[in-house]
């Protein structure tokens, strides 16, 4: 039986010009279940049309993607390229394979130890300064985690030019949803580039000393990995490693972290559980043997990441002709996928839309219904590099935190989410800390 052509996809225009993308942007989840409405294959209008895949034998079909039927790069280019050009996440082979096998030195047992060992000292600096009482929390989580990145990534401490770096990050994420695609002052994309080249410009000033002689921070684990063959990275090529592993860490770390003082905020047994958990260790900054005694914890990072992934969807673009769901996907078509709405299917998960992070003990492992039911790492070849990082860092932070305060919020308080380009909160989530 040949498949249904492409033009009988149904379609959803959403409004004229912008079509659904106000919807998409206000509430992803809301945007996918509507579209689901249609079937797992439905056409909808943003800057252009694609193909959203929803579900997870759709995350499968295009993560996993044996057949080479998505190019990554096809579907991030018009996103990223601008201010994120050599982005590993954005790379097709055989240039992704060539160069995850390089990276991935960097990321080795013995370098991850060094990691947790040197963002230890950081965590404690930072969070002794915390206050009692009121406090913002995603922007001085956002701190912290750019502290331990220029620690851990680069090798330095942050000086002032930190808040000039933080505020780059954010313009170069910032310009990835920019509705005026070209650098045109003052706009989006024009702040973006800029703040790429004062990027690529600290970066650059740093390389000798890293070229020089191999140190334990990522930067210099980068300059000196070699591929199997004994192949290394160019400048250009580490620069724009750099800039793109910073910026993911420390962006989506914090997307992490801040997702999960909201939920303890609000579920006060679960932080005592971790609390517990965390004052039961003898050790007061966490090491890097003691991570998988950490499994509550873990048990919170991944409800947490499940509620609200850093990433709501993942573009692709069809590199050949494909069929899925019984339609026909000709080449070249923008295609998506959903995590936050697998991520809250009730076929795949208990009570969904509940803060529940048993679901991911090993008694009841609903995340291991499907393959492709919990992806906020991604998946398939694009699967996140610095996933144990990310695990690293969260169990690192939380553990020094629980040990020194108890945080709450008011009762009813829900926070209200900015969900793309990446989750954080709107009011930058005001808690009451409280020193133990």
């Amino acid at each position: 039986m040949s498949a249904i052509p492409y033009n009988s996809i149904p379609l959803v225009k959403g409004l004229p010009l912008v079509g659904n993308l106000p919807k998409f942007l206000r509430d992803p989840l809301a945007n996918a279940q509507s579209l689901e409405v249609h079937g797992n294959v439905v056409r909808s209008r943003t800057f252009f049309e694609t193909v959203t895949l929803l579900g997870p034998e759709a995350n499968q079909f295009v993560l996993h993607d044996r057949e080479g039927n998505f190019s990554s790069r096809g579907g991030w280019y018009y996103w990223i390229d601008a201010v994120f050009p050599g982005a590993i996440m954005a790379m097709d082979d055989p240039a992704h394979k060539h160069h995850r096998r390089i990276m991935q030195g960097a990321f080795k047992r013995a370098a991850m130890e060094r990691y947790v060992a040197d963002m230890g000292p950081v965590i404690e600096r930072v969070v002794d300064g915390w206050p009692s009482g009121g406090m913002k929390v995603f922007p001085q989580i956002k701190a912290l985690t750019l502290n331990i990145a220029a620690r851990v990534f680069m090798g330095m401490a942050l000086g002032p030019e930190a808040d000039r770096m933080n505020q780059a990050f954010i313009d170069t994420v910032e310009a990835s949803l920019a509705l005026i695609r070209k650098p045109v002052p003052p706009f989006g994309m024009w702040r973006g580039v800029r703040a790429r080249r004062f990027l690529v410009a600290l970066m650059r000033s740093k390389l000798a000393e890293k070229r020089a002689a191999e140190g334990p921070d990522l930067f210099s684990q980068l300059c000196h990995a070699r591929g199997e063959d004994g192949e290394r990275f160019s400048d250009d090529e580490v620069v724009n490693h750099m800039i793109f592993l910073m910026m993911a860490a420390h962006d989506t770390t914090t997307s992490t972290l801040t997702t999960m003082f909201y939920c303890l905020a609000r579920h006060p047994d679960w932080q005592e559980r971790l609390r517990q958990d965390a004052q039961a260790l003898p050790e007061a900054q966490l090491r890097y043997e003691s991570l998988a005694v950490c499994e509550r914890t873990e048990w919170v990072m991944k409800e947490s990441l499940r509620l609200y992934p850093p990433l709501t969807s993942i573009p692709r673009k069809a590199a050949r002709d494909c069929e899925f769901g019984g339609f026909q996907i000709p080449r070249g078509t923008p295609v998506g996928i959903s995590p936050i709405h697998t991520h809250h299917m009730p076929s795949l998960w208990t009570k969904p839309q509940d803060f529940d992070p048993e679901r991911f003990s090993p008694a009841r492992a609903e995340h291991r219904r499907h393959a492709y039911a919990y992806l906020p790492f991604g998946g398939g070849a694009h699967l996140c590099i610095g996933q144990h990082f990310a695990d690293m860092e969260v169990k690192s932070v939380m553990h020094q935190v629980l040990r020194r305060f108890r945080f709450s919020v008011p009762e009813g308080y829900r926070m209200p989410y900015q969900l793309v380009p990446i989750a954080k909160p709107r009011d930058g989530l005001p808690i009451t800390l409280q020193r133990l």
